[in-house]
């Protein structure tokens, strides 16, 4: 992670090799030494005959255990397999070893320039080369359907599909929690960003409200003058990016997503927007928010969440952090972290939370050298199943959960009781709701103990304030381009100019951060930029329908 309170000369470093890295990624992907040309495509002729009404890995008479490497690209990604109840079962149902290995966008382009690609792969930036370029190095899903498992489509969804089809016809990767408009109908997508404060300190401070820029600076001195020992105003670890001071904070005040026209809006610039930021500037200056929240990486961030150290907290990913939060409220009976409005539009503009929308979040792949792709596809299949579904949020009929007479399940005593009070032994033994390469949150709803029960009262209180953000899903410009590399750097740009204004002394700091980035867009094809930006949202419009 790169800190952004070290030394200038470690970041550029840092930066070379991340853009070194992708250059080098477009090379490999573009056909050099990555991959064998056509696919493995082994016969299935001694092991079973395909059915379309029947899943595969139920045919498959194959009696050598099949073994598999599944590169992650997270390095956070939990390597074991076969140990939990839930990886054990998938190695047993399927007769598969999975070798989990994971690092950075330097070690994924090691696979292309080597020529030594993993079985599976697992990437997140839908705009990246690797996927764009998918056709070059990975098999086709449609294809592998047709010719080794064709219940893949029936627990495949089709607009996800279509989605992720590249200009040959054909869809290669397939991702997790991907959100079509039915779902966003259908209720059942819960929240997943808050604005929280520990409850003690809220009812301590008599329930204030915290909607205005004022009402915000005001409360956050109180929190310092009789919480002393918290940290006043927290947020997800900036890393290279902006945490959740970023789009998170621009969705939880409303910005809007287009222009009044239906075009690119900078959403960066927008007035509201930049108000918050000032505030939050004047809040640093206070002493409310510390430096280390700008330095912390994801371990430390959790370390602080656990220990409940921040008194209130921008939080975007409250699954992710579900753990963490019920670590610390079952050993603080009364001081949970609770949802409340927090920082409102000074325009009255509603909220507007995001998902992971259609483009979802881990997509993954099958490559062309994948030592058995029939293999592979089975495991597509049975972890999009229902049983596979069922599995991953929920265990095991019996060992770890009941259905009741209405249809809805439950975990049954024990197993609730070590969700409840002892979270990591729960996430090691059972990893129920974490290895969700092609999770959805359909199949939480089907109960009540889905989710840990620090976050519930978080998804309530944002019902309603969801807002699919499709019509932006994909919208930068094409890898390689002049555009492209633009945009890289005006982000890469916008990404320190953000922590350079809240950090700022005085506000003529603030002002000269905030010149500073805007004529570093003039001097960087925005222009251009925001053109390709426009036409790529009425592509999405005319794919989706929207009007």
């Amino acid at each position: 992670m790169l800190k952004l309170n070290k030394a200038s000369g470690k970041k550029g470093i840092k930066l070379f090799a991340t853009l070194l890295a992708a250059v080098m990624m477009i090379t490999g992907c573009s056909g050099g030494s990555g991959g064998s040309s056509e696919g493995n495509w082994v016969s299935i002729e001694d092991r079973y005959t395909v059915d379309p009404e029947k899943p595969a890995w139920q045919l498959d008479k194959k009696e050598e255990a099949t073994d598999l490497t599944w590169y992650v690209n997270a390095d956070w990604w939990n390597t074991d397999f076969g140990k939990d109840i839930v990886t054990k079962k998938i190695k047993e149902d399927l007769n598969i070893n999975i070798k989990f290995i994971t690092g950075d966008d330097t070690k994924l382009n090691t696979f292309f320039a080597g020529g030594d690609m993993p079985d599976l792969l697992t990437v997140f930036d839908s705009n990246s080369p690797v996927v764009q370029k998918a056709a070059t190095w990975a098999m086709p899903l449609n294809d592998l359907a047709e010719k080794y498992d064709p219940y893949f489509n029936k627990v495949a969804a089709a607009d996800t599909l279509n989605w992720f089809q590249l200009a040959d016809g054909k869809t290669y990767g397939y991702p997790n929690y991907s959100n079509t408009q039915e779902d966003y109908d259908s209720g059942n997508i819960p929240a997943k960003t808050a604005f929280i404060i520990r409850k003690d300190v809220y009812e301590a401070l008599g329930s204030p409200v915290i909607g205005t820029p004022e009402e915000f600076q005001s409360v956050m001195k109180r929190i310092k003058q009789e919480f002393p020992a918290l940290i006043p105003f927290g947020f997800n670890s900036i890393g290279e990016g902006t945490g959740s001071l970023g789009d998170t904070l621009q969705d939880f005040i409303g910005v809007p997503l287009e222009t009044e026209s239906g075009e690119f809006y900078d959403r960066n610039l927008d007035e509201d927007y930049l108000t918050w930021l000032k505030t939050l500037n004047t809040v640093y200056r206070d002493g409310n928010i510390s430096d280390d929240s700008f330095a912390d990486d994801g371990t430390a961030f959790e370390e602080k969440v656990k220990s409940g150290k921040y008194a209130t907290m921008l939080l975007d990913g409250t699954p992710q952090q579900g753990g963490n939060l019920q670590i610390y409220m079952s050993a603080n009976p009364g001081k949970e972290y609770i949802a409340i409005d927090g920082p409102q539009s000074t325009k009255d503009n509603a909220p507007t939370l995001n998902q992971s929308g259609i483009t979802g979040w881990m997509i993954n792949y099958i490559s062309k050298d994948c030592k058995d792709p029939a293999k592979a596809i089975q495991i597509f299949t049975y972890l999009l199943s229902e049983e596979g579904q069922t599995l991953m949020n929920y265990g095991i009929e019996g060992e770890t959960f009941q259905t009741k007479a209405d249809g809805s399940v439950e975990l049954l005593p024990a197993v609730k009781d070590m969700q409840l009070n002892n979270a990591d032994q729960f996430k090691k033994d059972y990893r129920m709701g974490e290895f969700m390469f092609f999770g959805h949150d359909r199949h939480k709803a089907l109960s009540a103990d889905a989710f840990p029960e620090a976050i519930k009262q978080m998804q309530e209180w944002g019902k309603g304030k969801l807002k699919p953000h499709f019509i932006l899903e994909n919208i930068s410009p094409d890898q390689g381009t002049p555009e492209a590399r633009a945009l890289s750097a005006i982000n890469t740009k916008w990404n320190t100019t953000l922590v350079s204004m809240v950090r700022s002394k005085d506000a003529a700091s603030y002002d000269n951060a905030l010149a500073s980035y805007k004529s570093f867009l003039g001097e960087n094809r925005w222009e251009e930029i925001v053109k390709v930006r426009s036409e790529k949202m009425k592509l999405n419009k005319d794919k989706l329908g929207i009007q």
